[in-house]
Formats: structure tokens, C-alpha cells, sequence
């Protein structure tokens, strides 16, 4: 076994086996040098894992949706729908066997936007979308959805400020540059790694 050190990463698209994890593209990692990898610390409460990848649920099971060029930092969690059986407006949390399947109630599909930024341990809340180009903190716990090329910090994470005006970050998601062919992304590569607006145009306009 390869010596781990915190230079290595995981690439998702070569390691995720769990049916209700879809990920876009070959590029999205994860920094796996402190833990035992992506599916098996990571990815919490997700039904489909290989302890359960044969059993049929008695629900729907929310599905987690990760974008391509998606960073995740070390001891990141991203917590999923399969515990959700603590029912806070019944007046016992306890999931009683009985009653498990009224109790559940499932948060939605979590979604981590193309190029997105999640910094060490920060923790994803169920249901929640992280938006293209944003960036979580380190040690932020994600309760609600989070905006675009915006930054978040805290617990819960509130916005810390926008990456870009907001003019800018319309641009940027009209471009649709996650979408992108890859011979295009690889061309104007060098122009999506600065801050050169004017330069990204120009080159976008000259590709055709």
C-alpha cells in the first residue's frame, strides 16, 4: 500500500462505487491522507454503501450530486439521509423500530457545484447545494444552500462575501464553463486560471 501523504488525493470518478453518489467529469478529488478515503469517512448515512449496497429501501434515497474540478479537503463530512428518523415534532426522538419508516423524513439531494472549494472538516448538511465556484471554510458547518462564487465561514456557515461583483459572477456562470467540450476548457485553460476578465473574453470570443 502507497505510503498516504498530504499531497495525495483520491480522484472520486476512480473510487466511488455507491449507486446514489453521481459524479460529473474526471477531475473532482479528494485530500484522503488523514482518513480512510472518500465513501468510507466522508460520505456519512448513505444507503448504497457496501454494507448495505444490497438491501432494499423502504424510502427514497436522497442522491448526492458532486460537479467536476470539485475540491474536497481533508476530514470533510457530508452527511446524507439515511438517519433521518429522529422526528422533532413527534415528543420522543427515539427511532422506535415500530415506527420507522413514518419517522423518516429525507432532506433532498445534496448537490457540490463544478469547481466548488470544501476546506478541512468543513461539515454538508443534508439537502443542501453548494453553488458553482464557491468556497466553504475549514471547520464550517453548511445548513442551508450556498450562493455562487460566494464564501461561507462559520457554524452555522453564513457568507463571508462574494468572490466576484456581481456582474462578474453572472458572466462567469452565462459562460457555462464547466460545460464545456474539454479540447475548449484545455485551450483557454490559461485564461480561467486568472483574473483577467477582459483576457477570458477576448479568448472565449476568438474560440467561437
Amino acid at each position: 500500500m502507497t505510503k498516504k501523504h498530504w499531497s495525495k488525493f483520491q480522484l472520486l470518478h476512480e473510487v466511488v462505487r455507491n449507486k446514489n453518489i453521481h459524479i460529473k467529469g474526471t477531475h473532482s478529488y479528494y485530500s484522503d491522507c488523514w482518513d480512510n478515503g472518500f465513501e468510507e469517512s466522508v460520505i456519512r448515512y448513505l444507503c448504497g454503501d457496501r454494507e448495505g449496497e444490497n438491501r432494499e429501501p423502504n424510502w427514497h434515497i436522497d442522491q448526492l450530486y458532486i460537479g467536476d474540478y470539485v475540491c474536497i479537503a481533508a476530514e470533510v463530512v457530508i452527511l446524507m439521509g439515511g438517519n433521518h428518523n429522529h422526528r422533532a415534532d413527534w415528543f420522543c426522538l427515539y427511532p422506535f423500530m415500530e415506527y420507522i419508516e413514518e419517522s423518516y423524513q429525507g432532506k433532498g439531494d445534496t448537490h457540490l457545484g463544478d469547481g466548488c472549494w470544501l476546506g478541512m472538516r468543513a461539515m454538508v448538511m443534508p439537502g443542501v447545494t453548494i453553488g458553482e465556484g464557491a468556497i466553504v471554510a475549514a471547520n464550517s458547518v453548511v445548513t442551508k444552500d450556498v450562493e455562487p462564487y460566494s464564501v461561507v465561514a462559520g457554524s452555522p456557515a453564513k457568507l463571508v462575501k462574494y468572490r466576484f461583483n456581481p456582474e462578474l459572477i453572472g458572466e462567469l456562470l452565462a459562460l457555462d464553463i464547466y460545460s464545456w467540450p474539454r479540447e475548449k476548457f484545455d485551450d483557454l485553460k490559461r485564461h480561467l486560471c486568472s483574473d483577467d476578465i477582459d483576457a477570458l473574453r477576448d479568448a472565449v470570443k476568438a474560440y467561437g
